[in-house]
């Protein structure tokens, strides 16, 4: 008899988007004429840029024809993105990187999830607290949570990141193996100074820890003192592997591309105390498992990195912003207690008189028809707060504001 794996039981009935789906499909089957305006799942709305829609195009005609037609790629993807991303992410940030530091894939998300495979799987871990469901979630899968009560997992060391510690984590007071970070944040839009991050890498180094550091939003930050990747910290490549996606950044959530960083020096032990470099074991997970994103996706890609790129996909960037600062402004005139936003798509809502995270959510949708994300979604320290994104049209957002204002008013 085939057995399940009983870990899949632990879950959650439902993943916190599908959640929101079902009730917003749910309002919209008993009010079919309602104009629901979506602030809550961060799905961009803008198309690609001219640049990367071109390269498209170009690519697609390399598969028509015999001389240019592309099969099975690297697993690690082309060499030629590699080198482009090693010369425009790193190189002008004062990071050096070797292009086979560099795994393209098809978004953050699956390497985010998958990133568990590479360590034992009664490593301790440690995450911030809210944090981006998929952290978790794909440890419960190999069993590596233990079992929930009382909204926490039970292997699990929760850092809460809320008001009182302006939303930056207190670093444990004892060893995990494996922690999780993920700045500009999601869900709560904050930001990470140098040298707050410093004392992360410090911590990893005297503790022997691994880092998974989400950089998936490093675009959006505005303020030059903000670091954009983890190995801008001195150290940082013995401890720490990054995660990258350009579906925020250019527009590719229905495109699906990214990148993880796993740099050579970074090793972990064996049970007899050996050290082995992650780099090549990585490398190995995915010539197995994984046969490489698209030529066509790929070479759409490069093409953020050319000049007429980088200014077309900045402007979809600031566009975005825009809406961001939009937003942050109405909302606190209205009364409401606003972070992030600034540096991030995101905006961490507080509740007015600490409504539950869930409860707001449906006065939202009923009283506005205006879809949010529940904080607590997140996780414990998430109750109380919703998050808005900023994807949204220009036209949509400002509407979302007049209705917001008066629902309040009414």
């Amino acid at each position: 008899m085939a057995l399940i794996n009983e870990h899949f039981l632990k879950l959650q009935k439902n993943y916190l988007f599908a959640d929101i789906a079902k009730k917003v499909n749910a309002f919209k089957a008993t009010h079919p004429k309602a104009d629901v305006i979506s602030l809550g799942i961060g799905d961009v709305t803008q198309p690609l840029c001219p640049a990367v829609i071109e390269a498209m195009h170009k690519a697609v005609d390399d598969m028509a024809h015999k001389d240019t037609f592309h099969g099975y790629g690297p697993e690690q993807g082309y060499l030629w993105l590699r080198e482009a991303i090693v010369k425009n992410d790193f190189l002008p940030r004062g990071v050096h990187l070797d292009p086979d530091e560099i795994f393209v894939d098809d978004g953050a998300k699956s390497d985010t999830g998958n990133i568990g495979e590479l360590v034992r799987w009664d490593n301790s871990m440690a995450v911030t607290d809210p944090i981006y469901p998929v952290y978790v979630d794909s440890n419960v899968m190999n069993g590596r949570s233990g079992y929930f009560e009382n909204g926490h997992w039970s292997n699990v060391t929760y850092m809460p990141c809320t008001e009182d510690n302006n939303f930056v984590p207190v670093i444990p007071d004892h060893r995990v193996d494996m922690i999780y970070l993920c700045y500009p944040n999601n869900p709560t839009g904050m930001v990470i100074t140098r040298e707050e991050l410093r004392k992360w890498v410090n911590y990893a180094i005297h503790n022997d820890s691994i880092i998974f550091y989400d950089a998936a939003y490093e675009a959006f930050i505005r303020d030059e003192n903000i670091p954009h990747s983890i190995y801008e910290i001195r150290g940082a490549r013995k401890v720490a592997i990054e995660f990258h996606s350009y579906s925020k950044t250019a527009g590719f959530t229905g495109v699906r591309c990214g990148y993880t960083v796993v740099p050579k020096e970074l090793t972990a032990a064996t049970m007899d105390g050996n050290r082995l470099p992650l780099n090549p074991f990585w490398l190995r997970r995915q010539s197995t498992k994984f046969n490489g994103t698209s030529y066509i996706t790929q070479r759409a890609a490069e093409a953020i990195y050319t000049p007429e790129g980088k200014r077309q996909t900045q402007a979809t960037i600031n566009y975005y912003m825009e809406n961001a600062r939009i937003m942050h402004e109405a909302l606190s005139q209205l009364g409401f207690k606003v972070y992030g936003g600034t540096d991030a798509p995101y905006l961490w809502v507080k509740t007015p008189g600490n409504t539950p995270s869930w409860q707001f959510f449906e006065e939202l949708l009923y009283g506005a028809q205006i879809v949010c994300t529940p904080g607590v979604g997140f996780g414990p320290s998430g109750e109380g707060f919703v998050r808005l994104t900023s994807f949204g049209d220009r036209a949509n957002c400002i509407e979302a504001m007049e209705r917001i204002r008066k629902w309040m008013n009414k």
